[in-house]
C-alpha cells in the first residue's frame, strides 16, 4: 500500500524515513528492537537468530504446496484506500460478485483486506482490534463468509511497529506470534507484510520472523513479502515468502504502469512455482488509464507471472472491466504451471517483443508497443525457440480466434497497446484460417474541413491465400472516406501484401479530439470459413496554432502521459489529483504560465508546420524541494531537436530553445534522469510556440 505525502511519492519518503531510523538507531547504539517496543514474541537485544542473521542455519519454509501459481484474487487498498466505504459489506460484496460474475471460475481466489481494517490500539492482551465501525461482526465473521463462497480470505499488516497509513494502526514488529496465530484463528489464507515504520531493523530478520511465526501456526497462509524491492527481495526470499514485491507502489497511470513493468521484466530468472515477483496489484478499472492501457497492463502482468490482485471496485466495474479481468486465454498464461516468467526477447524504439515459454512446449509472444502511435512489431517462431515446421497454429489471446502462419509473428499495434498470441507448432496448421495483419502508417491528425490522406496495408502471413478481401476504413457519422487505390481483391497469396491509399475529411466544425478509426480486413479462408481482423485505428482533429507567440499550456495536446498525477497547465503537478498542484517556481523563481509534469512524461502539441521555434525554462518544481534528478526533451516528427543534461531540485532554471520549423507535431519530453521517478516533478516554465 501506499501513503500520500503532499509532494512526496511513497518510495521516496519510505527511504528517508528508514535511513532516519537506522541512523537514530545506529547513533543510540541500538542493534534489535527497542525494550520498549518489545513484547514476549521478540527476543531480546543481541539474541534475535544470531544463526539466521549469518545465513548459516537451514532455513525452515513455508507449507508447501502453496502459490504453485501466482495468486489471483482482490485487495481493496487501490480502489478504496482508508476511506469509509471499505468495509464489511463492501468485502462480502466483492465475493458474491466473485461468484456472480464468473471470477471465481477463471481463477481469483483471494478477497484480501488492505491498511485500516484494525483500531489503532491493541487491547490489554496485546491482540489486534478489528475496527467495530468497519466489521461490526469482526474478521472471523467475515473469512468464513467468504470461505462459505468457495474462497480465500486475506488480511494486511506491516514489519514494523505501525503499518504504513498515517492514523497508525499497530504493526507486527514484536508481535509476530501473537498476531500470526491471531490471523490463523481467523481463518486467514493470505498474508500481505508491509515496511513502513520498521525502525530500522534488518528486512530479511524482520520477514523470516513472520515466516517462522506463521509456519508455527500450522495453517497453509500465502505469505507477501511487501518490502518494495528495496532489499533486492529476489535474492534472498524465496525461502521466506511467496511472492516479493519488486517495485514502489503502482498508481493509476500509464507511466507509473510501464515504469513498474521495466524495473519488474529483467527479473526473470527469481521466479518459479512457490516463488513469484510481485510488481503490485492491478489497476484495471479505476479509470486513469484508457482500456487499450489496461489491456496492455493485465496482458504484461499475465506475461511476467505476476500475482492478478484486482485493485477495482467491482461493484461500480464496467462491461469492459470484467472482460478485461475475465481473459482465461491471458489467465491460462499467467497460471502456466511451468512458472517460467517471460523475457524480453527486443525492444526497440518503443517496441517490446516479450516472449514465455509454456509447459507444453508453445510460446506466448506479447507485442508491445510503449509508444503514442501505431507501430508495427513482428518476430519469427524461430526467434520465439519454437521448432522448424512448416506452419504454426496462432491464437490471439485478445480477440480468442485461432488463425496460421508460416512463421511470421507480428502485428501493427495501436499506441500504448498489446497484442498477445499463443503459438506452437501445429500439424494441423493449414485447417486454421491464414493470419492476416492489417495496419496503417500512422494516425492522421485532420483538420477539420481539408481532407488528410492514409495509406493501409494487408499482409497474408499464413500459407493459404484470403479469398474474396475485402479492406474497409470506417469514420464517424458525417465524414468522408474514400478509397483512391483498390480495397479488393479476389485472393491475396499467402506473403503477399495489399496497399489502399485512403482521403479523409472531417466536417468543418468538428470539435478536436482523438475519433475512432478502425481499419478492417474481412476475408475467406480456402475451407469458406470467413474471418474477420480489425485494427482499432484513432484520428486526431487537431486545431492549428495561431500566429504569433503562443503559450503551451492555452494549446490543446494531441497526447499527454505523467509519471504520477495528470500534467497541469499553469502549476505545479502536486500529487495525483487534477488541480492540486501549486504555482510553478524553481529554484524561488516563480512563473505565471507552463506545464507542470512528472517524469517519465511526454506531452504532444500539433504545430502544422506553422511553428518555427519553441522556447522555455526548465527545472525542478520547488516542492520537491532539491530532490529528483529528470532530463528534458523537445523532438519535432519523430526527431530529437533538444535535449538539457540531467536536472536537479538544488540546480536553478535554464533555458531550453529548439527550431521545429515544418514539424507537424512537437513533444516535450522528460526523463527520470535513470534513477527512478521519486521526486521527479518537473516544469516547462514560460514554454511558448513561435508560429
Amino acid at each position: 500500500m501506499r501513503v500520500h505525502f503532499r509532494t512526496t511519492h511513497r518510495r521516496g519518503h519510505r527511504r528517508i524515513v528508514g535511513a532516519l531510523s537506522a541512523a537514530l538507531l545506529c547513533t543510540a547504539g541500538v542493534t534489535a528492537l527497542p525494550a520498549a517496543a518489545r513484547t514476549p514474541d521478540a527476543p531480546a537485544p543481541g539474541t534475535a537468530h544470531p544463526a539466521r542473521a549469518t545465513g548459516t542455519d537451514p532455513a525452515p519454509r513455508l507449507p508447501g504446496g502453496l502459490a504453485k501459481t501466482p495468486p489471483m484474487g482482490f485487495n481493496n487498498w487501490n480502489s478504496t484506500h482508508c476511506r469509509a466505504e471499505f468495509n464489511e459489506e463492501m468485502v462480502k460484496g466483492i465475493a458474491d460478485l466473485f461468484v456472480a460474475k464468473g471470477l471465481k471460475d477463471a481463477g481469483y481466489q483471494y478477497v484480501n483486506l488492505d491498511d485500516c481494517w484494525a483500531l489503532p490500539t491493541r487491547d490489554g492482551n496485546g491482540k489486534l482490534v478489528p475496527d467495530p465501525q468497519r466489521f461490526p461482526h469482526g474478521i472471523k465473521a467475515v473469512a468464513d463468509y467468504v470461505h462459505s463462497k468457495g474462497l480465500k480470505f486475506g488480511i494486511y499488516t506491516s514489519a514494523g511497529i505501525k503499518t504504513c497509513n498515517p492514523a497508525g494502526f499497530p504493526g507486527g514488529l514484536g508481535h509476530e506470534k501473537s498476531d500470526a496465530q491471531q490471523f490463523a484463528d481467523w481463518g486467514v489464507d493470505y498474508l500481505k507484510y508491509d515496511n513502513c515504520n520498521n525502525l530500522g531493523v534488518d528486512a530479511q530478520q524482520r520477514y523470516r520472523t513472520m515466516r517462522d511465526a506463521l509456519k508455527a501456526t500450522g495453517r497453509p497462509i500465502v505469505y507477501s513479502i511487501c518490502e518494495w524491492g528495496e532489499n533486492k527481495p529476489w535474492e534472498w526470499a524465496s525461502d521466506v515468502g511467496h511472492l516479493w514485491r519488486t517495485t514502489g507502489d503502482i498508481s493509476d497511470s500509464w507511466s507509473s504502469m510501464l515504469d513498474i513493468a521495466k524495473q519488474n521484466l529483467p527479473l526473470a530468472p527469481h521466479a518459479g512455482p512457490g516463488r513469484w515477483n510481485d510488481p503490485d496489484m492491478l489497476e484495471v478499472g479505476n479509470g486513469g488509464m484508457t482500456d487499450t492501457e489496461y489491456r496492455s497492463h493485465f496482458s504484461l502482468w499475465s506475461m511476467m507471472a505476476a500475482p492478478l490482485l484486482i485493485g477495482s471496485d467491482l461493484r461500480k466495474a464496467t462491461p469492459e472491466t470484467f472482460e478485461i479481468l475475465g481473459n482465461k486465454d491471458l489467465i491460462a498464461i499467467d497460471q502456466d504451471p511451468l512458472g517460467k516468467q517471460a523475457t524480453v526477447l527486443k525492444s526497440e524504439d518503443g517496441r517490446w517483443t516479450v516472449v514465455r515459454q509454456l509447459a507444453n512446449g508453445d510460446r506466448a509472444v506479447a507485442l508491445f508497443n510503449e509508444s503514442g502511435r501505431p507501430q508495427r512489431i513482428s518476430t519469427t517462431a524461430k526467434d520465439l525457440g519454437l521448432p522448424q515446421a512448416d506452419g504454426y497454429r496462432l491464437r490471439d489471446l485478445w480477440q480468442h480466434r485461432d488463425t496460421h502462419t508460416t512463421g511470421t509473428v507480428s502485428a501493427t499495434v495501436p499506441a500504448h497497446g498489446t497484442t498477445v498470441y499463443r503459438v506452437s507448432a501445429d500439424a494441423r496448421w493449414a485447417a486454421y484460417p491464414p493470419a492476416v495483419e492489417t495496419g496503417t502508417d500512422r494516425a492522421p491528425l485532420v483538420e477539420a474541413g481539408t481532407p488528410a490522406g492514409l495509406r493501409s496495408t494487408v499482409r497474408n502471413l499464413g500459407g493459404t491465400p484470403a479469398k474474396n478481401l475485402t479492406v474497409t476504413l470506417k469514420a464517424p457519422r458525417g465524414w468522408r472516406v474514400k478509397a483512391t487505390s483498390p480495397a479488393s481483391a479476389r485472393a491475396l497469396p499467402g506473403g503477399r501484401t495489399l496497399r489502399t491509399s485512403w482521403r479523409i475529411s472531417a466536417p468543418a466544425g468538428t470539435a478536436p479530439g482523438a475519433y475512432a478509426l478502425p481499419l478492417t480486413a474481412d476475408y475467406r479462408s480456402p475451407h469458406g470459413e470467413r474471418s474477420t481482423t480489425t485494427l482499432p485505428g484513432t484520428a486526431h482533429v487537431v486545431v492549428p496554432p495561431p500566429p504569433g507567440t503562443a503559450d503551451a499550456a492555452t494549446l490543446p495536446w494531441l497526447t499527454a502521459t505523467n509519471g504520477w498525477g495528470p500534467v497541469e497547465k499553469n502549476s505545479s503537478v502536486g500529487e495525483d489529483g487534477a488541480g492540486d498542484g501549486r504555482p510553478l517556481a524553481i529554484d524561488g523563481t516563480g512563473f505565471a504560465k507552463g506545464l507542470g509534469v512528472h517524469a517519465a512524461s511526454e506531452v504532444s502539441f500539433y504545430t502544422g508546420g506553422r511553428c518555427s521555434a519553441f522556447r522555455a525554462r526548465i527545472g525542478i518544481d520547488d516542492e520537491a524541494g532539491d530532490r529528483g534528478s529528470v532530463g528534458f526533451e523537445v523532438w519535432a516528427d519523430g526527431k530529437r531537436v533538444a535535449r538539457t543534461a540531467t536536472v536537479t531540485g538544488a540546480d536553478p532554471a535554464q533555458a531550453v530553445s529548439a527550431a521545429v520549423a515544418g514539424a507537424q507535431t512537437v513533444r516535450l519530453v522528460v526523463t527520470d534522469g535513470g534513477d527512478g521517478i521519486d521526486y521527479d516533478h518537473a516544469d516547462w516554465a514560460d514554454a511558448t510556440f513561435s508560429c
